[in-house]
């Protein structure tokens, strides 16, 4: 097994994946950055907009925990949105992740994400199909979305819009005979239309987040976190999240008719708890997380 931490892959290398040889035969060599042991384990792919809504981050993020409390490698493309949460959720879970780059592992895009790049060079695994210092052009990220599809065992899209870059993984996807999942959404948002698109073409809907996991055959008990977040809570904030949980979806409205608390008040402890990863807001209501 390689034991270099930067370098590239070819055919020769036993490290070289098998998935890439069967669907992407034209491609001869991988370069990478960080910890190439990561491509023979168990994947899943995250994909959607640069361009996306708090939904689609909150989702992209709670699917990046709970591959990482399963041991399962999330595999995504580091771009700003959908993509960059779907990675930070996984790392903050203390799982394993790898970044296909549509440039080299040097060239860091989008310059926000510079971070990020970095911690998973250092943690999990940075990929490309050009050489370190390559600068990505427009056509490039096609060939990437085509990578992330084959080094993953199924692909969610989480928020797509009409021209998303994420239908294409999607579609490379569906071509090399694995299992597409589309986040439902609202179906008046334009970030909403692709990945809801995708399900009426047949794509499975991702309803419960665990379905993602268990139709890989993959299980596993609670790990308790999600408890241990909530016991951490202060006085005022265990109050609000535990009539969030009564109700399953709330208003702030509400929230303040049931407390008689400030409006500014409430706001600020929804913050709080979402910062803390319990609760997720959508389409003006509240609800708790139990992904």
């Amino acid at each position: 097994m390689k034991q270099d931490d930067k370098g590239f892959l070819t055919l020769k290398d036993e490290e070289f994946p098998d998935a890439v040889k069967r669907h992407l035969p034209k491609v001869e060599k991988l370069y990478y950055e960080g910890n190439v042991n990561l491509l023979t384990r168990r994947t899943v792919g995250v994909v959607g907009s640069r361009n996306c809504t708090q939904y689609g981050k909150t989702v992209a993020k709670a699917i990046g925990r709970k591959a990482g409390q399963l041991g399962v490698v999330l595999i995504s493309g580091l771009a700003k949105g959908v993509d960059a949460a779907a990675h930070r959720g996984v790392l903050e879970a203390d799982g394993d992740t790898i970044a296909v780059l549509g440039g080299g592992t040097d060239y860091f895009y989008p310059r926000e994400n510079r971070q990020l790049q970095q911690r998973i060079g250092n943690k999990g695994l940075l990929l490309s199909l050009h050489e370190p210092s390559y600068q990505p052009r427009p056509y490039d990220f096609p060939l990437r979305n085509g990578l992330i599809s084959a080094l993953s065992e199924s692909v969610a899209v989480v928020e797509a819009g009409r021209e998303s870059g994420a239908l294409i993984t999607a579609e490379c996807a569906a071509e090399q005979g694995k299992p597409v999942y589309a986040v439902p959404g609202n179906i008046t948002s334009h970030y909403s239309f692709g990945a809801n698109q995708l399900i009426r073409e047949g794509a499975l809907p991702l309803i419960v987040i665990d379905d993602l996991f268990t139709d890989m055959g993959i299980t596993g008990e609670e790990t308790g976190q999600f408890h241990m977040m909530t016991a951490e809570l202060g006085a005022d904030e265990k109050r609000v999240f535990q009539i969030i949980s009564e109700r399953g979806e709330i208003t702030v409205d509400e929230i303040h008719h049931k407390t008689n608390m400030k409006l500014s008040e409430i706001n600020g402890i929804i913050t709080i708890l979402e910062i803390k990863g319990v609760i997720f807001s959508s389409l003006g209501k509240i609800h708790v997380a139990k992904f």
